[in-house]
Order: C-alpha cells, then structure tokens, then sequence
C-alpha cells in the first residue's frame, strides 16, 4: 500500500512497529504527528487480564477526567416533568418521559449519553436492544440512575466518562484533544488509568493490565512499556 505525505511523517516521528513507549513520550509523539483539519481526540486502548464472560469478572465504572474530555456531548434524561426541567437546567441536551422513549424506540439516537431516574428505569429497560450494544443503557453503578439529576448533568457535561471491559477483555476510551496541554492530558491520563486500577475484580489473577496502546483519532496506535507505569496493579 502506497504511504501517503502525512504517514511517511509520522514514521519520521515514532516507531510504532518495534518500539514501546512511556506515556509521556507517546502523547508528545502524538502532538507531533502531522495536524488535522480538526481536534483529533485521545484514546487508550487497555487490554484487560480479565475474564468478561463471567460475572464477577466485569470491569466498569465512571471517572471525572480533571480538565474535562473536552468531547461535547449530548445528554438525554429520562425523568418525568419536575425532574426534567430540573435536568434541563442543569444543562441536558434533552429531558422527558413517553416522548423520548417513543423516539428511541423509533430509531433515534442523537445523543451521547443517558440519565434516568429510578422510576423511570422499568420503561427505559424496554430500550436495552437499543442502547445496550452502544453502551447508553442507565446503571446504578455508572452513577447515572439518580433523582439528583442535576448532578448527574453537570458532571457529564464537565467531563465525566464510562469506561467497560468489552466481550474482548479491552477497554476504549477517550481521555481529552490533542489541543490540551500536555500536562493537562497526562493528568486525565493517570486519572483514567488509576480509576480503572480500583474497578479491579477481586477474582482477576495475574496481571491485571496486559496491553496499553494510546492513540488520536487520525493517529497512529503508540504501545506503552507497562513497567513504567507509575501505577500499581
């Protein structure tokens, strides 16, 4: 395959075939990749010595990223009125009862999270063929089934993010752009990585981290060197 002006680059900048990295030295690396057109975001990739087929072997939790995602991103509450103006106050995308659950079930999708309140959560169940495979569906543990609706918005909204094990044992997510100062996305960084830490399973033998490659949207895939991770597994 012909390697374009940008990958011929990139290859100036970072090893990716033969070489493992700190993170520092890969989020530098990727702040110098050749730029795009838009804020690229940034995103682990953590293979997981963990088994998701069995229940107590699950990995999920929610984190406050400390500068934010900076991803914007489209709320929905599933509240009944008092509660969804509250919600809508407090900075939701979208609030509401019957209405909003017609329209998902209709095909909509123009968000990127979900709230509920407990009391809705017998109907919002309904739409799990709908919103579990994209991640969305409300949980208790994920803080997003509350009455504190509010809360649970501005927390979103500044920067709150879900991390889950896939069938795979890996787990996908963003920790800010790559126009974020290099501290800022080191700190979010470590953040992530050691709330992940905490959400180990008491049952997970061996090393809990197998892999970590941190890569941009238009980047390439940077593997970290897991011995230098100033965190404990």
């Amino acid at each position: 395959m012909k390697k374009t002006k940008r990958s011929k680059k990139i290859v100036e900048v970072v090893d990716v075939i033969n070489k493992f990295y700190t993170i520092e030295q890969a989020v530098d690396f990727l702040k110098k990749c050749p730029k795009t057109k838009f804020d690229e975001s940034l995103e682990i990739s953590l293979h997981l010595g963990v088994d998701p087929k069995k229940s107590d072997q699950q990995v999920r939790g929610t984190v406050n990223l400390p500068h934010g995602s900076g991803k914007n991103v489209k709320v929905l509450v599933f509240a009944k009125p008092d509660k969804a103006k509250e919600a809508l106050d407090a900075g939701a995308d979208y609030a509401g009862a019957d209405e909003y659950l017609e329209k998902v079930k209709n095909g909509w999708i123009e968000f990127n999270a979900v709230i509920s309140t407990p009391d809705m959560m017998r109907e919002v169940g309904k739409l799990g063929k709908i919103l579990g495979p994209r991640s969305l569906m409300p949980t208790p543990k994920a803080g997003n089934v509350t009455m504190d609706v509010a809360k649970a918005v501005k927390e979103i909204k500044a920067g709150k993010v879900e991390f889950k094990v896939d069938k795979n044992g890996v787990i996908n997510v963003i920790f800010g752009k790559i126009s974020f100062d290099t501290n800022n996305l080191l700190d979010n960084l470590k953040t992530l990585l050691n709330a992940i830490i905490k959400s180990k399973p008491q049952t997970s033998k061996g090393n809990y981290f197998k892999s970590l490659c941190i890569s941009s949207t238009m980047g390439p895939g940077i593997r970290i060197d897991l011995q230098t991770l100033s965190i404990s597994q």
